[in-house]
Parts: structure tokens; sequence; C-alpha cells
């Protein structure tokens, strides 16, 4: 089991982590994303089962609960041999979660990053496998939305698609725009990615996506960061370079049309005409290395099964106690004294994970102390430099150290240091001194900026010279982008050329590095509940009907402002917008994502005046 725990299959449950959840009983982690967290749970008979549990996030959502209602009640008609089905789940409890047959092997993404791209015969019966899952998963109406490598796992008998369908119950949701992801960029089709609506066809290019990465070790458009593999998978060709002949004819799923792409019932076809041999899963289609790793899984599990139920005991009530000594004692020499361990408790395995406070008997003490006393306050290790009770009442110097009375002129004996707290009158007079200063300072600096203002005149709308317009250079030829998408939480840099849709984990695209312009939240939280499109220099204007969009207007016109609302354009508005590097660009949008489509995005043309004004490095 040890070995297991290496391999990352199971991890200990967490402090925090339930016992059990409606019966059954949760024995370690499997893994954890977006949505929530995995557990391996066994049925009261000992079978061994995946409960996901969903994020608490999610599930204060009404609209995420209401769609993943209704997509675990169609994914329990999906019952194919290659699919692990629903077992159980509760969707209207305080915490969501699901319960599907646990697969006693690892994902093909882990399986391929130990052991590197799987031989021909194991992709071909990989893709066959999967082509009979999408059909059993289309048919129940369900489209899977977030087929990747980490949702197929390698089980002995073939391979198993999880998550199908549970992706959608995301899409709809407030939540899409603050932290979880739907869907994985690399192994989106394009349609998905342009939020576009989404049909099988879309699970039948991830399929092919995921065919070249178990072939090859990567994915068919590269590696790197995720909004530029999604800007190829748009606009260019797959790389299918060094991928085996047999398996040509994954390129047909990898078209950018979604009606050149074949069903699942074909692929099933095409696989077996791509075999030397017909198909059989025989329970040796993979690699011996991977073959090993699932029966080792498998034991580990059965070890879990049988492992006690019971949570960690409480400490002893002769575990150590921390005492407040009388007044004068000295302190403890070692603070953490009391916190260790006590002896006989070794350090707990996979087995004797349960956190404390899973059961009621044993709540987790938040102070060690004796039987039947509270916790003692905490007393601060040093206070504040008052003088000891021995010392007399008098002045706050401390007393000279005492010589011997006779003899010639000792050393003196080192002691330690002793605070000297300054006279009232030091006090009183550095603080007058300090508080003047200060307001000469302040009064300094108004003159000058009184100055300045006056030098230099009011802008236009009232703003700092900070947001003042720089100096404009000669006009630069202007270069035009048509139909650039900005996903939600996205931004665009006008250097770019093309530019392309960036992220990043900052809480608003705002704050992202050189955000020429972004399609975000509202930043301000104001009455207008809609997204903005703003820029992060907060020169942005919006030009009215009777305003031409040119260099010259955006030059001319000093309205500016950090951000428009979306509920403030139509289609065809234009906006001037001004970046800290001295482009100015006209953005002329185009609109937005339809209101049934579960992505959000807007769509401008772009119009690039590089270095068009002085660059200027002011926030």
């Amino acid at each position: 089991m040890a070995g297991t725990q290496q391999q990352g299959e199971f991890r200990p449950l967490e402090a925090g982590d339930p016992a059990e959840v409606a019966g059954y009983r949760l024995a370690a982690r499997l893994g954890s994303g977006g949505m929530g967290t995995v557990y391996l749970s066994y049925t009261p008979g000992g079978h061994p089962i995946a409960l996901k549990m969903i994020r608490p996030e999610l599930s204060e959502d009404p609209e995420f609960r209401r769609r993943f209602r209704q997509e675990v009640q169609a994914a329990q008609r999906v019952q194919g041999l290659y699919t692990a089905p629903v077992i159980d789940y509760d969707t209207e409890g305080p915490r969501p979660w699901l319960a599907t047959a646990y697969v006693a092997g690892p994902s093909l993404a882990a399986a391929v990053a130990e052991h590197g791209p799987l031989p021909l015969p194991s992709v071909l019966l990989l893709l066959a496998g999967m082509a009979e899952a999408l059909s059993v998963v289309h048919g129940a109406g369900i489209v899977h939305r977030d087929l990747k490598p980490s949702n197929v796992l390698l089980a002995a008998d073939g391979p198993r698609v999880i998550d199908f369908g549970i992706a959608r119950a995301v899409d709809a949701t407030a939540l899409t725009g603050t932290g979880v992801s739907v869907g994985t960029p690399a192994f989106m089709s394009p349609e998905q990615a342009a939020g576009q609506p989404v049909t099988p066809a879309a699970d039948v290019f991830a399929l092919g996506q995921v065919a070249v990465f178990a072939a090859r070790g990567r994915g068919a458009w590269g590696d790197g960061p995720s909004h530029a593999v999604l800007y190829r998978i748009v606009h260019e060709e797959p790389d299918l370079a060094g991928l085996a002949a047999p398996l040509a004819f994954v390129a047909r799923c990898l078209a950018k049309d979604p009606a050149e792409r074949p069903s699942p019932a074909e692929l099933l076809a095409l696989c077996q005409e791509a075999s030397p041999t017909p198909l059989r899963q025989s329970g040796s289609w993979l690699p011996q290395a991977i073959a090993a790793q699932i029966t080792q899984r498998v034991s580990a599990s059965a070890a879990l099964a049988s492992a006690p139920t019971t949570a960690p005991t409480a400490p002893p009530p002769t575990a150590p106690v921390t005492r407040l000594d009388a007044p004068g004692t000295p302190a403890p020499a070692s603070p953490a004294q009391g916190s260790a361990a006590p002896p006989g408790h070794a350090a707990p395995t996979v087995v004797a994970a349960q956190p404390p406070g899973a059961h009621a008997a044993h709540a987790a003490p938040t102070v060690v102390a004796g039987p039947g006393h509270p916790p003692a306050a905490p007393r601060p290790a040093y206070g504040p430099p008052t003088p000891p009770p021995s010392y007399p009442p008098g002045p706050a110097a401390p007393q000279p150290v005492h010589a011997p009375p006779h003899g010639p002129a000792p050393q003196p004996v080192w002691q330690p240091p002793q605070p000297v707290p300054p006279s009232r009158a030091r006090v009183g007079r550095g603080l007058a001194i300090g508080v003047g200063v200060v307001l000469a300072l302040v009064w300094l600096g108004g003159c000058m900026s009184l100055l300045a203002n006056l030098g230099s005149g009011d802008s236009t709308d009232g703003r700092s010279d900070a947001t003042a317009a720089p100096q404009p250079l000669p006009d630069p030829k202007p270069v035009t982008y048509r139909g650039v998408t900005i996903p939600h939480g996205y931004w665009v840099r006008f250097a770019d050329s093309p530019p392309k849709p960036l992220t990043d984990d900052s809480s608003n695209a705002r704050y992202g590095e050189s955000a020429d312009l972004y399609y975000d939240d509202d930043p301000s939280y104001s009455a207008d509940e809609t997204p903005v499109v703003g820029s992060d220099h907060e020169r942005l204007v919006l030009l009215s009907n009777a305003e031409k969009g040119s260099l010259a207007t955006c030059r001319s016109v000093t309205r500016y402002t950090d951000d428009v609302h979306l509920s403030q354009l139509s289609k065809g508005s234009q906006l001037c917008v001004h970046t800290r590097s001295g482009h100015i660009a006209l953005v002329t949008y185009r609109g937005a994502a339809p209101k049934d489509d579960p992505s959000d995005y807007v769509t401008v043309d772009i119009t690039v005046w590089r270095n068009a004004e002085q660059a200027t490095d002011q926030e």
C-alpha cells in the first residue's frame, strides 16, 4: 500500500473531510479539482466506489443545483461497458454528491506521464472503447464537453470514460467567472472555444486530441499556456508528425468543421480497419508496467476495505498540560514543550487517516489540557517593558550595579541591558518636532502641486495629470484585426499580432499584465451588474453616434473612463483605448455570447495605431 501512495492513487483524508456520507464510509482521497473532491468509499457490502463531493461555492448556486440534478438523472441512463455508471447521488442536501463505480486504474494522463506513450495496439483498443462509450453517452442525450486524458481511466478490461455531462452543470452558473473553468482548453473543439453551440461532434474532436496524446505523449497543437494552445486550435492546423500510419484517420476527428468529423460508430469501424487483427479486450491490452500498477491498486483498495473504521482516539488524560506558573517564576525554556505528540502515537497511515472531529464522541480539543478544565486564555510571551514588581517606585531609570566599596577601580560587572524609558518632556519635544516637520512637508508639497497645475492646466474631465493625454507622435500606419473573441476573464494586448486572449490567476482581468482591453466582471460592484469592457490604463472613451471613429477622433476626445458596461454597448459601438506603451486603438463592438450559450465572451474588431503617442509608465 505504501507504493500505491507514492504513485498518488490514495491519499489520507484531511482535516475537514467527512468520515462518511449517507452511510458510505470514506477511506481515502482520490483527487480534487474545480468541481469538488473525489473520495474512495465503500458500499455497506464492501464494494469500492468513487464518491465526488461538490465544492461549497457551487453548492450555494441555485442554477448549478438545477443543472446538476438534470445531468445526474440523465447520467443514470448511461450503462455502457466503457463508462463508470452512477451508483447513488444526492442533489438536494447541503453538499451535493455523486457516487460512481470505482475504477482501479490510473488515468490516461497519469499513465502516459509515468510510462510514456502507448503502443499502437493499445491506442486502437483505447479509441474503440472510448468511441463505444461516446455512443452510449450521446444515446442518452448527453454531450460530455470535457473529454480529456484525466477523464479516461485505464482498467484491466478496457478504458472507462468518466464525468460525462457533469461539466454542463457548471456551464450556466455564475461561478464560471470566479475560478471554475468549464472544459479544458487544450482539448476543446474550435466551436466550443469560440462559444458556439456544442454538439456531440465536439466530443469526437476531443477524442481525436486524446488519441494523439496517447500515441505521442503530447497534443496535436503542442504545449504551452492554455490560451496559446486554444488560439492554435481555432486558427491553425494540427501537427500530426510522428503519428503511426494506421492512425491517419484521427485527422478526420480534428476537422475544424464539426460536420466533417466521423460519428462514434464510424470511428469503431475505422479502428477495426486499422488493426491487423480483430480488436478484442483480452485483459492484456496495456503494457506490463501499467497492468502491474492496476493489480497493485486492486490490492490496496481491498486492504482499505478491511481496515478498522474507528477514528483516532483523543489524547490520554496524562498528556502534557500547559500550566500558568506563579507570578515571578521564569517562563519555560521552550514554548514548544507540551506541543509534541505524546509517545506511543505513531505516524498515521492511510488506514488511520480519519480527521479529528469525524465522530461526535471524539471532538478535537483546541488546546491540550487536563480533563474537565477549559483551555486557558493564551498569555503573550513578552509583555510591554514595564518594571518587574521588585523595582522600587520612583524614576524609571534602572539602579546602577553596586561596585565593591574599596580597592582599585574594578572592572564593571556586565549586566543584561535594561530598557530605559525616555522622560515625558523628551517624548513631548520629539513629538512636537516630528509633527511640525510633517506639516511643513505637506504644505510645501501642496504649493508645488498647485504651481504645477497652474502651469499645465486642468484635464478635460477633471482628472489629475497622471491620466492626461501624452503628446501625439507622427501618424503611424493602422493595423486591423477582425472578429477577435475575448472570453470572460481574459484580455488582449495591442502589441501582439494578432491579439491573443490572455489570462492568469489574478482576481480580475483588469489587473493582468498589460491588459490593454479586458472583458470581466464589474470590479467596483456598481448597481449595473453586467460585465465590463475596460483597459488597465483607465483611458477609454465610448464614442457617441455622431463621432466618427478615427485616429484624429481618438486623440481629441478625452472623456476618459475606466471601463464600459456591456449594457451600454450595442453592435457597432466604438471605443477609443489608449495604452501605457503609446498605442491607440479603435475597438468596434460586434456582440456577445447569446443568452442560451453557456460560454461568456465578446467579439470585437480592433484597429491599432502603434506608437501613436508618447509612452507612459504611470499607474
